[in-house]
This record gives C-alpha cells, structure tokens and sequence, in this order.
C-alpha cells in the first residue's frame, strides 16, 4: 500500500487519480469507449505519449484500469475499467455537471439538463454498459470510439 501524504480521504483519492490526464482517461474509458493506447492519443486532448503510458501504468497500478492482451494482435494492449475504477462513475459525472454549470463549454445545454435530471440513471447506465462491455459513447457529443 502506497503511503499517502495524510489519511484525509480527499486528500488520498487526489493522489490516487486527481490528476488531469488520469481523471481524462478514465473519462475516455468510462463515456467515450476507448480501449487502446492508440484511442487516447488520438482523443483530442493533446496528451503525450509518455505521459499517456505513465498515466496508464500508475492507474493499473492503483487498481483502477486493467490492461489486457488484444486477442486478435499480441501487440496490442486493451484497457478496461475495473470495478474500483467505474465507482468513479458518480464522481466524473458531478465534475461534468459542475463544469456545465459553472464554466463556458462545448456541452448542449439540452444534453446536460438530461444528465442533470436523473443522475442515478445516467450512473446505472454507465455501469451496464461496462458490466456488458458496451463500447458505444455514452454521451456521443463527446466524442466516441473511432470504429472502422
């Protein structure tokens, strides 16, 4: 176990995952359904690709994503969400909604009064969607998974 700065939960879930690339990949992973290394470079973000891989391998190592072997190319890695990393579901959702609301963004205005008016839906739905393993974007004006 990591040894954290103090043992305020705020302060330990900060370090764990608060910063922007991680929160942005668990995002990508949760809403827009991206899977592989390639997916996240190509998100629009702008991240570089070693800090794209350390990002990675610290939330493997927090046991919030896993990476597993692609079964149709050995090279290539697919991540997934664990079930500690879609608990992040009601939190990434409240971040949105925040943003929305406090701040000019490219979000439908239409899109996050949805969201806003049934949080528990929009949170089982993520859920179902990584239970089944559901590729589809959740919140398509986002911006989903490239598909060929």
């Amino acid at each position: 176990m990591a040894k954290h700065r103090s043992g305020c939960p705020v302060n330990i879930s900060l370090e764990v995952f608060g910063d922007r690339w991680s929160l942005l990949i668990v995002r990508d992973l949760m809403v827009r359904g991206f899977t592989t290394f390639q997916d996240f470079v190509e998100s629009g973000e702008g991240i570089a690709t070693n800090i794209l891989a350390d990002r990675l391998r610290r939330l493997q190592q927090c046991g919030i994503v896993t990476g597993e072997k692609d079964e149709n190319d050995g090279r290539r890695v697919i991540y997934r969400l664990t079930e500690k990393g879609i608990d992040l579901a009601p939190v990434m959702l409240e971040l949105l909604l925040w943003g929305a609301e406090h701040e000019k963004t490219g979000a439908p205005p239409a899109a996050i009064a949805e969201l806003a008016k049934d949080r528990r839906a929009v949170v089982e739905e993520t859920r179902r969607r990584w239970r089944e393993r559901d590729p589809t974007p959740l919140l398509p004006w986002l911006g989903g998974r490239k598909t060929a």
